[in-house]
């Protein structure tokens, strides 16, 4: 980076030296002003290019209240969230979704209560102007402590705990196994298991409700049908193969996640079923590494991570420019992707 004669950052004074003009004229050039002619607002952006010269961000924030950087809170263990293919399409789409709004993002990693307190303090000391958690788990106490601090929180899917009066923006997973467990029904099925998600997580008991739902309506049978699972693939193909020696006579499989999903497939390979022949198979999800990249591809309810973080941060500029969301809990739909698995 350039630097003045004195050695230090160069400064607005410097750019305005360097492009031949006021300093306010540099000043309202690089604040995309008006009353700035073309021709000096080019030299003054080119000029600090040449520079390398960026605007002191704290003595801005002073004046704005705002530090252009939204938190993205991740409460799970880092080793977890970073093999988990699901919080990997979120950071891209978060990352993405605040840079085109012209926001920083940083990520925070919660993975356990001892980092609660951390956490609490960064929010509360200015240094992001609002923050988006994905706090899964019954029992975490991380969004009750979240209700104490002085910037927005808005959060993707229904928290595990302290749920009332939050800004929510989660997907329908009642409706989406519904539609999973109803697809497999229309295409002759009768004997359908399902692999469920961990029992703490609000997603993966509304996606097994939605299962027995549809079970229930069209008068199958479920006891003994379910097993649980850990969103991984390992875990999809442990419970697999417990279903199998259980339900020897299954005739189709839907998986609360597309992990699950794949392990279960290489277990039903593993005891010579094929899918779908023998064993349809549906998952949750459709995320595109793993839905189309399985043998055969995988049919998969579809959730779009990236509208979820648009409609999470229109609740955050709503909340920061002091108005009233028109929804504090946003429902996004969901829709079934079929392959050929079923």
């Amino acid at each position: 980076m350039a630097s003045n004669v004195n050695g230090d950052r160069p400064t607005l004074e410097d750019v305005a030296a360097y492009a031949g003009v006021s300093r306010s004229t540099a000043s309202r050039a690089l604040n995309a002003e008006t009353y700035v002619s073309p021709k000096a607002r080019e030299a003054v952006l080119a000029a600090a290019r040449d520079l390398g010269y960026s605007p002191n961000q704290a003595a801005r924030s002073l004046v704005t209240k705002r530090t252009d950087a939204v938190a993205l809170i991740l409460s799970e263990p880092e080793s977890k969230v970073l093999n988990d293919p699901y919080f990997l399409i979120v950071m891209r789409a978060a990352f993405r979704a605040l840079a085109d709004h012209g926001w920083q993002m940083l990520v925070m990693f919660v993975g356990s209560r001892d980092d609660i307190p951390r956490t609490i303090k960064f929010l509360d000391g200015g240094h992001v102007d609002g923050a988006l958690v994905f706090a899964p788990h019954r029992g975490d106490p991380l969004p009750t402590a979240l209700k104490l601090v002085g910037v927005p929180v808005i959060f993707g899917g229904r928290p595990g705990t302290a749920g009332k009066g939050l800004a929510t923006v989660d997907y329908d997973n009642t409706g989406g196994a519904y539609l999973a467990t109803t697809h497999l029904i229309d295409r002759g099925r009768r004997d359908i298991v399902t692999i469920c998600g961990p029992a703490d997580h609000p997603a993966a008991q509304d996606r097994l409700l939605g299962w027995q739902q549809a079970m229930a309506a069209h008068r199958l049978p479920d006891d003994g049908h379910t097993e649980g699972g850990d969103f991984t693939q390992a875990g999809g193909e442990a419970a697999m193969l417990r279903l199998l020696d259980r339900v020897p006579t299954l005739d189709a499989v839907f998986a609360a996640s597309d992990p699950m999903a794949a392990g279960a497939m290489h277990a039903l390979r593993a005891h010579g079923r094929r899918v779908p022949e023998d064993v349809a198979v549906v998952g949750f999800d459709d995320n595109p590494s793993i839905a189309t990249t399985t043998n055969p591809p995988l049919t998969s309810v579809h959730q779009e991570p990236a509208e979820q973080v648009k409609q999470m941060i229109l609740i955050l500029q709503d909340l920061l420019a002091g108005r009233t969301p028109a929804h504090r809990r946003v429902m996004l739909p969901v829709n079934l992707t079929v392959r050929d698995s079923s």
